[in-house]
Order: structure tokens, then C-alpha cells, then sequence
């Protein structure tokens, strides 16, 4: 297991490393090398000291030993070239193993900076392992830190999803295993474990005998185009008991000299990006493309023997894209390859990229065996989809591999997958879709019908931005309201976006528009339209699609940019009770409304006021306030400890209302972390777009600390109330002087020295805490209004679950 102690060697050495190196990947490549360096030494050393020799370091190497380079007395100069030298040659030295040969050719110093190097060098001397499972702990952090795209866009992938397939296609002891596109040899290593796994008794002990062990670590094999990454993924192996790792650098698609090699099994994460002009591949392919993720997926199926299977991951152009080369690849999988497929969501990749991927799950005797093939939908996968991965409690994985074992072995499937036939999904142009082909679902009485029965569908025309504005909205994807002169429909309407509102190869819908009178259309939108409104209430169908939303943009498609194929929602299903009881719902959803909308009234307009007597005295902040008192480095006033960190995402704009703060060790906080804040200050934010994010911290918890985008004011209490202090600094008085000191640009900020200069009026205590309690008596009032949001959000929450016949929103029970 990973200790601390490791974790902090690695993570220096990186920081060490970084204004040097800066590309992560050659980070990871340098220290490899070091520490593979050190811990042949330290195997040297052991084998003296059990009476041994030296192996590693010996003959005319021996001068490159670890202790000789670390000598005192060696100056910088000499310490850098005895270095370099020494992993140049490591190659030629023949006390070494051929793997470790491998491991150091062409490895070289990619700096000439003595002192960086020192420092480097100082920290690997730290490690000391005398085994090399413990190397290998430390190895897979290493590997667990790289944070880029690779040259030829490779991505780390998640190890539980590589643990995920490996569950599914299943290998076994007797089978080998190719990864042709193997990056550091995850997929292999899975598989791996998976086999020991599978193969041991009640108590743990493994049942293979010498012979299986022996064949079994000769089954694995793997390609990478890239030496980096055969560099890596050959330490990972050997680090992972394989004393012979078969990993080859080899260009998968453009070389021919492993064509006749086969597979039992194959499992990869091929690279989805193809270079300008394209992949030129030879001719010996079935499917004449140029695109690598074609390729990829050709390769990977004719390369299994006839009782083979893959777990592939693509991304989307795989599943849906119209061209020739992707149709017939798919025809090919869909008649002698495929039995599933699961589609991601995404940001599975974060924080390399948002795009959407699937995995094609291939298996050649079941593919002939069964008419049908197996679509899973995964929302969920234990931990959350942005750049901050933290854990949850919600996870598909585990249902969508119980379901592939009924598609095996018969059973029922849960609300993840379903079965479509192979000819529906040939005569649906080979789409992979899996939404085209989920059945319809009755919930009790809830018909569920197909959009497109129900809907007329029109394809926005107008632009935003050569459409002249006139007497008639224009409907947008964004939320800023336009005009045009002419119109397209006339309403009522539901009008969808058919392109992400996020961008960066994330799908997500946050806007559905009700539109009623005539209206013109975007581009980017479609409208739909009841064909029979004594069947279909639009009003009714915007509330019940407006609560899909997620499930809409799980039907987007795409790397750049995500978007959606008007056919494809014209397939999605919605309940239709009786048009009665779907004018009941709209107006019981609509007196919820009534009052959310009333009670947010009252949030956006309420604001305490306090009455200026003439006979009170107008002072400046700083005559009354420490502005700014401590200022600290967390790391040195807390080391290693977590602190509770405070920026402005932690304060809801505009009410200064405390959201919580954001737990992180000191040694992580930003640079902006300098403000150490204490019971009874105010934070003021000093930059324009957050001007109002002001709040009280009455009950600060220990080492807490605000970002210096706050000004923290803490008051002098003898002269000033702090929570009078911060009703004064909401007031519009206060916010025109701050806005009247602010300069020009983008994200216009007040300089803190100005704070001090800011004037408030101070009465005496006794009447600033009668203000104190008059204005928070108000406020309990106010923030009433609140809950009763909330509580009115649940109630229509709530009525659209009944009619979608859901214990929870958003989801339909299969």
C-alpha cells in the first residue's frame, strides 16, 4: 500500500522537476529512471550483505553506483555528467537483465542544471526498497499523476473502468491477452490479477500450478507506438511479477510484422485521434479508412481467434457517424463480432477531455449463438464526472455487469440495459445508438409513447446573428433574449436545444423553452409541436421533458462539439395519461410556481435598510477595522495538516450566505489561500462580478482560511457590531463607493488599500444592536422564503415522478 512518506517523495520530485521538464509525461519518464537506477543499487547492496556480489553495478560499471554518485565532495558539474553518462550507457552494461536494458534505451538528461539535479537526486536517494512490490506502490501513484494528453491523444483510463471490462470479457489462464494500443499496461495488469483471482481456493491460496504460472505471464502481450510508453509499461509489468514482459514498440496500424499474431483476448483504449491528412495504413485491413479509431477497432476484431473476445473503447463517431468506413465497420461487428454495448457518460476522461465514449464488447461464438444484442446506458459511476473525482454513492458498473451475466446465462436485466435484435439494428442503418432501440416502458396506467408520434418536429432556421430584430422573439439556445422581423411557427411550443450547453466534449441541456404565439426558431433548436392538442397538452409536454433534461442530453453526440440528431429525440418516450389528467398536472404545477416565483420576489428585492440619522457620525472602515489582519502561508502555519479553504465559490452571490468550505491538505492550497480568517469577521469580496458575495463567519472552524479575493474585516469590537458591519457593507451606499473604485477590464477589482477608505455610518451600541435585531428579525422572515422554495420544488418534483411513474425523478424503472 502507498505511504504517505512515498507520495511526498514523488509528488517533490515532480515540483523539483517541473520548471525544467514541464511536460508530465517526461517527468514521469525521468523518474522512472532514477528510481529503477536506485533500486538496482539497493538490490546490490542487499545481495553484499547477505554475503553475496554485486550484479547491477559491478566491472567497469561499478563506478557508476548509486554511493559513488552521491559522494560528498562531487562537485555539480561532475555529479551531472557522471549521470548522464551513467544511464546512457546502462544499455551496454551486461550485469543487467535485457529488460533493464530495454528500460534505460535511449534515456537520457534533458537538462544541464546542476543544482536541479542535486536537488532530484536528493530526494530518490530517500527511497529505499529492497523488494520490488513496494517499488511498485510507488510506481502506480507515479503513473497516476500523469495529467496530459499524449502526443497521439492517448488517455489514462480510470482504473475501475479498466477493472469493469476486464470483469466482463472475462480472460482466462489458458487464454492470451493483447492490449494493441497498451499505454503503461493497465489493461494487462487487470487481466492479471482478474486470472489469480479466479484462481484460488476458500482460503486465498492459489490453485495454478508451476507450469500455468509460468505459461500464464508468457499469454501477455502488448503494443505501443510510443518508447515512452514501452518504457513504462514494461517497468509496470516487471513491478507486477512478469520477469519477461512482452511489450513491443510497434505502430499497430501502419506495420505488418505482428499481422499473424491472434488474440484469445483483447482489451484496449486505442487513441481517438488520427493526425492531419490521416492514418495510412497497408492494404491487409477488411475496412479501407483513414481514421485511427476505425483502424483500431478493425484490427482488434480480425486479430481474435475464432473463440475470441474484446472489451474496446470508442468514442462516438464509432457508434453513430454516417461515413462509409464506419457503417461497414459496424456491419461487420453487428454480424460476427458484437454483443454489447455500453455507453459512458461523459466526462469519464476528465480532467484530459469531456468526450463521450462507449465500450463494444465483442465475443465471436455468442455473437453467432444470439439474435440479440445487449445496450446499457451507465449514468453513474462512483465518483463524480468533473476535475475534482470525488466519490459517490451512485454506481451503474455493478448492474451492468449482473446484466451481462443474464445475457449469458439468462435472467432478468436490470434498468441499465435492454436487448435489441441484430436485424432491427441492421436495418437501422447499423446504428448503435442505444436509445433507438429501448422499448417503451408502462409504468402501471403511464402509456409511454415516441415523440415522434405525438409531436410535429421543426428544424430551427433563423440565425443570431444576421437576423434583423423586429416584433417577434427569437428563441435561442442561450438564455439572452432576441428579436427578429419575420417568424417560422406559430406556438404553442417546446423548443430544444440540439447542442450542449457546456462545450468541451460535455452533454448537457440546461434550457427547455415553452413558447406560445409566433416565434422564430434558431438553428440550433428544434420546436415540437402537439400533432393532435385533444391528445397532447404542450404545456404538459414541456413539463414533462424540462424534468428529462439529463436524459435529453444523454441522446448528444460528439468530441468538440456535442450535439444531438433531430431523428434521435424524435425517439425518446414520454407518458401520455389522458388529457384531463394532463391539465390537472400542468395546474397543480403551475400554483407551485405561483409561489416559488413570488417567494423569489421577495429574495431578489429584500435588502436591510438602515435608516442614516443625520446626528450619527460617517467613519471609514480602517478607522474601525483590522483590514486584512493575518496573512499566513498555509502550508507553513499548518503542515501537514488539512486546513478549510474559502473562495468565492463557497458563498452564494448576491445574499452573502456561508455555503461551506472546501476541505484540502495545506500543502495543496492555492496560491490565493493567504487570509486566515477568525470568529465574527466579515469577508468582502473586491472583485466586480462577485461584489455582493459578502458574509459573516460567526462559527469559523479551526484553520480556516479565505482566498485574497476576499478583504477581511474584523471589527473592533468596542466601536463596531460585526453583523451590523456587514448590513452596512450590503447597503448601496458602500457598494457605490466600491464600484466607484474600481479600474476598468474584464474582471474589474477594488484595490484592498482602499477598503480602509470605505465610509459607514457608526451610531452608538446600544443602537447598532437594536438595528442588529430588527434587521435579523426581518431576515428570519425573508429566509422563510427559502424553504418555501425548496419545499415547493419537491411538490412539483414530486408530481412529475408520478407521471413518469418514478420512486425518484429522472429515472424510469424497467
Amino acid at each position: 500500500m502507498l505511504d504517505t512518506d512515498t507520495k511526498r517523495r514523488i509528488d517533490t520530485a515532480r515540483d523539483i522537476l517541473v520548471g525544467k521538464v514541464p511536460d508530465p509525461k517526461s517527468q514521469v519518464e525521468q523518474i522512472t529512471i532514477a528510481l529503477i537506477y536506485k533500486f538496482m543499487d539497493d538490490m546490490d547492496l542487499e545481495s553484499e550483505e547477505l554475503g553475496g556480489t554485486r550484479n547491477f553495478f559491478a566491472g567497469d560499471f561499478a563506478r557508476y553506483g548509486w554511493a559513488k554518485l552521491m559522494r560528498s565532495g562531487l562537485g555539480g558539474h561532475e555529479t551531472l555528467n557522471l549521470y548522464a553518462e551513467a544511464i546512457a550507457k546502462m544499455p551496454e552494461n551486461p550485469g543487467i537483465p535485457p529488460l533493464f536494458r530495454d528500460i534505460f534505451k535511449n534515456a537520457y538528461l534533458p537538462y544541464r542544471d546542476p543544482e536541479t539535479l542535486r536537488a532530484f537526486l536528493k530526494i530518490i536517494d530517500e527511497f529505499e526498497y529492497d523488494h520490488s512490490e513496494r517499488l511498485g506502490d510507488a510506481f502506480e501513484y507515479l503513473l497516476s499523476v500523469l495529467g496530459s494528453q499524449g502526443d497521439a491523444g492517448q488517455f489514462r483510463t480510470p482504473r475501475h473502468i479498466i477493472d469493469f471490462m476486464v470483469e466482463i470479457v472475462d480472460p482466462k489462464k489458458s487464454e492470451t491477452v493483447l492490449d494493441p494500443a497498451c499505454g503503461t499496461a493497465g489493461f494487462l495488469i487487470s487481466s492479471y490479477k482478474h486470472i489469480l483471482r479466479a484462481n484460488t481456493d476458500k482460503d486465498g491460496n492459489s490453485t495454478l500450478t508451476p507450469d500455468e504460472r509460468g505459461r500464464l505471464a508468457a499469454n501477455f502481450k502488448g503494443y505501443d507506438i510510443s518508447p515512452d510508453m514501452v518504457r513504462l509499461s514494461l517497468v509496470n509489468l516487471y513491478l507486477h511479477g512478469f520477469s519477461d514482459p512482452h511489450i513491443h514498440e510497434y505502430d499497430t496500424l501502419t506495420s505488418q510484422e505482428r499481422w499473424n499474431e491472434y488474440a484469445d483476448v483483447i482489451l484496449a483504449n486505442p487513441p481517438f485521434m488520427s493526425p492531419k491528412g490521416g492514418i495510412k495504413p497497408h492494404n491487409r485491413f477488411s475496412v479501407q479508412s483513414k481514421r485511427s479509431e476505425v483502424l483500431f477497432v478493425d484490427y482488434m476484431a480480425e486479430h481474435l481467434t475464432p473463440n475470441g473476445r474484446a472489451g474496446i473503447i470508442v468514442p462516438e463517431g464509432i457508434i453513430f457517424q454516417n461515413g462509409t468506413a464506419y457503417r461497414q465497420l459496424r456491419e461487420v461487428l453487428i454480424n460476427d463480432f458484437l454483443i454489447g454495448v455500453i455507453s459512458l457518460p461523459s466526462g469519464i476522461f476528465m480532467p484530459y477531455t469531456g468526450v463521450k465514449t462507449s465500450v463494444l464488447v465483442l465475443d465471436r461464438v455468442t455473437a453467432k449463438r444470439k439474435p440479440t444484442i445487449l445496450f446499457s446506458e451507465v449514468k453513474h459511476v462512483g465518483f463524480s464526472l468533473g476535475i475534482k473525482r470525488t466519490l459517490s454513492e451512485h454506481n451503474d458498473l455493478p448492474a451492468v455487469l449482473r446484466d451481462y451475466c443474464a445475457y449469458y446465462d439468462g435472467g432478468d436485466l436490470s434498468r441499465c440495459s435492454w436487448l435489441a435484435s441484430r436485424e432491427e439494428v441492421l436495418a437501422s442503418d447499423c446504428n448503435l445508438t442505444g436509445s433507438r432501440y429501448r422499448p417503451a416502458v408502462v409504468n402501471g396506467d403511464k402509456r409511454l409513447v415516441k415523440v415522434a408520434d405525438v409531436c410535429k418536429i421543426t428544424k430551427g432556421t433563423f440565425s443570431s446573428t444576421t437576423t434583423p430584430p423586429g416584433p417577434y422573439p427569437l428563441i435561442l439556445t442561450a438564455a439572452e433574449p432576441k428579436t427578429s422581423a419575420d417568424y417560422q411557427l406559430d406556438g404553442p411550443a417546446v423548443c430544444v436545444p440540439l447542442i450542449s450547453s457546456l462545450g468541451h466534449g460535455k452533454a448537457a441541456l440546461h434550457r427547455i423553452h415553452f413558447v406560445s404565439g409566433r416565434f422564430a426558431l434558431a438553428n440550433l433548436l428544434v420546436a415540437l409541436q402537439p400533432i393532435d392538442e385533444s391528445e397532447l397538452d404542450a404545456k404538459f409536454l414541456y413539463h414533462a421533458l424540462d424534468i428529462k433534461r439529463d436524459d435529453i442530453a444523454d441522446l448528444m453526440r460528439g468530441a468538440a462539439n456535442v450535439s444531438m440528431k433531430p431523428e434521435d429525440l424524435a425517439q425518446f418516450h414520454i407518458p401520455l395519461p389522458p388529457l384531463e389528467v394532463q391539465k390537472e398536472i400542468v395546474a397543480e404545477i403551475e400554483g407551485y410556481q405561483k409561489v416559488i416565483d413570488g417567494a423569489r420576489a421577495v429574495l431578489d428585492n429584500y435588502r436591510p435598510h438602515i435608516p442614516i440619522h443625520p446626528d450619527w457620525v460617517m467613519v471609514e472602515l480602517g478607522e474601525i477595522c483590522d483590514i486584512n489582519p493575518e496573512t499566513i502561508n498555509p502550508e507553513a502555519a499548518y503542515p501537514g495538516q488539512n486546513i478549510y479553504y474559502i473562495d468565492i465559490s463557497s458563498v452564494e452571490n448576491g445574499t452573502g450566505r456561508f455555503i461551506n468550505y472546501t476541505e484540502i491538505a495545506s500543502a495543496d492550497a492555492p496560491s490565493r489561500a493567504r487570509r486566515a480568517v477568525r470568529p465574527g469577521d466579515v469577508l468582502l469580496s473586491t472583485v466586480r462580478p462577485n461584489l455582493k458575495a459578502f458574509t459573516l463567519l460567526k462559527d469559523v472552524r479551526e484553520r480556516a482560511v479565505a482566498s485574497t479575493g476576499f478583504a477581511v474585516l474584523r471589527c473592533r469590537v468596542d466601536l463596531l457590531d460585526p453583523v451590523f458591519l456587514l448590513n452596512c457593507v450590503f447597503a448601496d451606499s458602500a457598494v457605490e463607493q466600491m464600484v466607484g473604485m474600481m479600474g476598468k477590464g474584464a474582471y474589474p477589482s477594488i484595490n484592498q488599500a482602499d477598503v480602509a477608505s470605505i465610509r459607514i455610518p457608526l451610531p452608538s451600541p446600544e443602537t447598532q444592536r437594536a438595528i442588529v435585531a430588527e434587521v435579523e428579525a426581518e431576515q428570519a422572515l425573508v429566509n422563510a422564503n427559502r424553504e418555501l422554495i425548496a419545499r415547493m420544488e419537491k411538490k412539483i418534483q414530486a408530481t412529475l415522478a408520478r407521471v413518469w411513474g418514478e420512486d425518484e425523478p429522472g429515472r424510469v424503472e424497467a
